[in-house]
């Protein structure tokens, strides 16, 4: 496949500010400085990443609907021809933002990690957080109605469910018990938890990163039908195992890769989506530029050498800790090794 002469997608992870605290966390957000920048210099920004001509600008964090300003920036970059999405926890949506995120985003992805309160709540770090993810679900599926029966344009809403070892269970209980609760749920997606940030910790990989049969499973034609049948016809239902986002040499080669770039809050590019290590900001560097050391980065004999043998979901993580520290800065590197052990689920009780 030839590599394309700029990304299809942008991640902009605006803020690192969270109310959760998910032991998955790709971005640590949360536990972190927010890093979030002033109104005009996001505003800049949101200008760089349109002059990087993507597809779409999917807006993350950390939790964007923190970020005074927000819809704003959203609809800037809708107004430019981009189709912008939005990915929420769900605990800070309120009754008052809904006209704005309809207006502002094309597709509102809210995190789900569970069917019950029980799994979500605990993969998610903070008690309550499912009611509220729930409570955000409704007030977007009223919104969409509403929109529907006055002849609006769609409002095209979600669940995003990150598939650990321990809620691998409630996969088809989302599709049965969760996903009929909202009738204007346009989809449901699937995907493996990808050993990035506080997911690619040593413990998390012996524990919750998903098997090799489980991530095999999850990216099956056959998975997919099977969730597809339990699922309300009118929900469209996707799940993938995120190999694309592990950018092992001979998957580039294949065309099997996400051609992307993730922005962290105050523009700083990284060069790979699931890894640490950035390669200049988008407030100071010529988008062109940016792209050019990106697919550099990929071709990098140490990335090429620390991916080219993994083949299991546990070699995966391993090879992102050797990437993370090669290419992360001073402050990055020190953050790695403030990372907390992973404890999985009842782990205290026995002790």
């Amino acid at each position: 496949m030839t590599i394309p002469d700029h990304p299809l997608e942008i991640i902009w992870d605006i803020t690192y500010a969270c109310p959760l605290r998910c032991s998955h966390c790709y971005s640590e957000s949360g536990r972190r400085p927010a890093r979030q920048l002033e109104h005009d210099e996001m505003t800049r920004v949101a200008d760089a990443l349109i002059a990087m001509r993507p597809y779409g600008i999917s807006l993350a964090g950390g939790e964007p609907l923190l970020v005074r300003g927000v819809f704003e920036i959203a609809e800037r970059m809708s107004a430019a021809g981009i189709k912008v999405a939005l990915f929420t926890g769900g605990w800070s949506v309120r009754p008052e933002m809904v006209d704005d995120i309809a207006r502002g985003f094309f597709r509102v992805s809210v995190s789900v990690d569970g069917a019950t309160a029980q799994v979500h709540d605990r993969v998610r770090g903070r008690r309550g957080s499912f009611d509220r993810a729930m409570r955000a679900l409704a007030l977007l599926d009223e919104a969409a109605r509403e929109r529907r029966l006055a002849g609006e344009e769609r409002l095209s809403f979600g669940i995003d469910y990150v598939v650990v070892r321990s809620n691998f269970h409630q996969v088809e209980d989302m599709c049965t018990t969760v996903a009929p609760r909202f009738p204007e749920l346009g989809f449901l997606s699937f995907g493996a938890v990808v050993p990035e940030g506080l997911a690619s910790r040593a413990g998390f990989a012996e524990h919750e990163l998903l098997s090799d049969t489980q991530a095999g499973l999850l990216g099956g034609e056959a998975c997919r039908e099977r969730l597809r049948s339990l699922a309300p016809p009118s929900v469209q239902v996707t799940a993938t195992d995120n190999l694309a986002l592990q950018m092992r040499p001979d998957r580039i080669r294949r065309g099997q890769f996400f051609p992307a770039l993730q922005i962290e809050p105050d523009g700083e590019v990284r060069a790979m989506a699931a890894y640490e290590g950035t390669i200049g900001n988008v407030l100071t560097d010529p988008p062109a530029e940016l792209w050019r050391r990106a697919v550099e980065r990929w071709h990098d004999p140490f990335v090429v050498e620390a991916l080219t043998p993994v083949r299991t979901m546990r070699q995966w993580a391993e090879a992102t800790r050797k990437i993370d520290y090669h290419f992360g800065s001073d402050a990055v590197r020190a953050r790695l090794d403030r990372r907390p052990e992973f404890v999985p689920a009842g782990a205290l009780a026995r002790r």
